[in-house]
């Protein structure tokens, strides 16, 4: 009781309802099958289990603790609800978890949980000093501690720039590099000291953290995000069945390319305009359940400052994948 009390009091889960009401059209059937590939503390999974009484979830995480936690909130769910520690890309290892060929519904909720950004000890946030670790999966070989002691300048600017969208990303891989071998960067407030010395007063966002962007360029390197997240996507609709759904929460813009590209890719005709018969492999095989992106409630985003950057998208799966379109999309 206490773990799963801890769990439901430290997140508030993202457009809940939202989340809830879109997937449940596709969960109504007895055996059907949800994924949660981000579980986090269990809220999304917790409210699936409650309004779709015939539905079953498995949901992924890469972070044992988050399933510790999860597992707890969830037992009263018994055998409904079956847990698979894995990065979120592993839609197959959830179905095999499942006893399940496709799944009916999945959830993608990205980014990092409340459990990582408010463990101090974790290094996620700029706001508190720790070890810089920003690892998921603390078994993960790589923290952030390692990526600044080992990568060059050229490629730590490199993350700085892409990952980031730092201007000043340069300025910050040359910092971090002159000092190694004196004073190098193993903690969350030496590298907030040294961002802020990189960026001019005159540029800084007002109110807003200088290393903020650094952060999440950091994060992003350790965890492999966008690679998993390309990966994810495509794996997550071809796991649906026909009728399933699919709904992903994005946080930052390069995540939401990475999301609106894919699902438009199965949403447009493939055909030339005016062509008089569509051949089936250049048909739609999705429908956006979403126009563009939706936010969260400015109720919400009082409540839940949290939930201010989200951007949700949803599809539906028509029919399966045209085996010319996995190829041109691989």
């Amino acid at each position: 009781m206490g773990e799963a009390h801890e769990a439901a009091s430290r997140h508030t889960p993202v457009m809940l309802d939202r989340c809830v009401d879109l997937l449940a059209p596709a969960l109504g059937a007895p055996g059907s099958l949800a994924i949660d590939g981000t579980l986090g503390m269990g809220g999304h999974t917790e409210a699936i289990l409650d309004r779709c009484p015939a539905a079953r979830v498995v949901g992924i995480d890469r972070d044992p603790e988050a399933i510790a936690l999860a597992s707890a909130r969830l037992r009263r769910f018994g055998d409904r609800f079956v847990a698979h520690h894995a990065e979120y890309d592993d839609i197959a290892g959830a179905l095999a978890v499942a006893g399940a060929p496709v799944a009916h519904g999945v959830l993608l909720d990205l980014g990092v949980s409340s459990l990582q950004i408010d463990d101090a000890g974790r290094g996620f946030s700029y706001a508190q000093d720790a070890p810089l670790d920003m690892r998921m999966n603390p078994g993960d070989p790589v923290s952030a501690a390692d990526l600044l002691r080992d990568a060059d300048e050229r490629e730590l600017a490199r993350i700085l720039r892409e990952y980031g969208e730092e201007r000043f990303a340069p300025r910050i891989a040359r910092a971090i590099v002159r000092r190694r071998d004196t004073d190098p960067v193993v903690r969350s407030a030496q590298l907030v000291d040294l961002v802020r010395a990189c960026i001019p007063a005159a540029t800084r966002t007002a109110g807003g953290n200088p290393a903020k962007r650094t952060f999440q360029a950091l994060r992003i390197a350790v965890n492999r995000e966008l690679e998993v997240l390309e990966r994810a996507v495509p794996a997550a609709i071809e796991g649906l069945a026909v009728g399933g759904r699919v709904v992903v929460m994005s946080y930052h813009s390069l995540e939401d390319r990475i999301v609106k590209r894919a699902l438009a890719a199965g949403a447009e005709s493939q055909a030339p305009p005016g062509l008089p018969i569509v051949p089936d492999a250049d048909r739609p095989y999705l429908t956006l359940l979403t126009r563009g992106a939706e936010q969260a409630s400015p109720e919400e985003a009082e409540r839940n400052p949290r939930s201010k950057p989200v951007r949700l998208r949803a599809a539906e799966r028509l029919r399966p994948t045209p085996p010319e379109r996995l190829r041109r999309a691989a």
